[in-house]
């Protein structure tokens, strides 16, 4: 379970439209603050979605050839296999369209309000792969305190590269803000190959092994 976890949260860290989404809600007017916004909802939906899985399940995993441990890995597998097509239309789309210039000036976009920042951070969220965490939070037996280390560090490893901006914001905000806007108008140029990249890598992986465990 713990490797599955930090797989897609390290997924879920190198995708980039929430950091691309982030770094316009920094650099508007009062940004540390709607940063901040942004980041608290950010964690706030992955706790509530490991809070109603771990419900679910009373903090005691399902046995592999169980109806709902059968269920979770189909829907693992589902995921995974979603990503994958998804990647593969992603790689498609990309071919087809002319490069982008990678150096263009960056743009500025005005949030605004804080909780116009967390209902951004909410939609921007990519919830394929919060679902992927969410079917290998279900192997989770709460009764071992290595588990809660293992889930606190799928939330920290999952929001790093925000909580790096926020921070870099806060403490050097006027060459944060210039360096961070140039890093997004890099990642324009490059968030489909991104995007490919994650989602096939780790679409592969839950694909690989969810027929494992499926057919073990």
């Amino acid at each position: 379970m713990v490797l599955d976890l930090m797989l897609i949260a390290l997924a879920i860290a190198l995708y980039p439209l929430p950091m691309m989404a982030f770094i316009l809600v920094v650099s508007s007017h009062k940004g540390v603050w709607k940063g901040l916004a942004f980041l608290l909802a950010w964690l706030a939906n992955l706790v509530v979605v490991i809070a109603i899985v771990l419900t679910l399940t009373g903090g005691q995993p399902p046995s592999p050839r169980s109806p709902p441990g059968v269920a979770a890995l189909a829907l693992k597998l589902a995921i995974g296999v979603g990503l994958v097509v998804y990647g593969a239309r992603r790689y498609r789309r990309m071919k087809g369209k002319a490069d982008r210039d990678a150096t263009a000036e960056p743009s500025r976009v005005e949030v605004g309000s804080v909780w116009a920042a967390a209902g951004l951070a909410v939609l921007i969220q990519p919830w394929g792969m919060v679902a992927a965490g969410a079917t290998t939070v279900i192997e989770a037996d709460t009764s071992h305190a290595t588990t809660f280390i293992a889930l606190f560090g799928f939330c920290l490893l999952a929001s790093s590269g925000l909580l790096a901006a926020e921070l870099y914001m806060v403490f050097a905000p006027e060459a944060a803000q210039d360096r961070l806007l140039r890093m997004r108008a890099w990642m324009e140029g490059h968030k489909d190959e991104a995007i490919v990249f994650v989602c096939l890598l780790l679409g592969l992986w839950l694909t690989g092994q969810s027929i494992y465990e499926l057919t073990a």
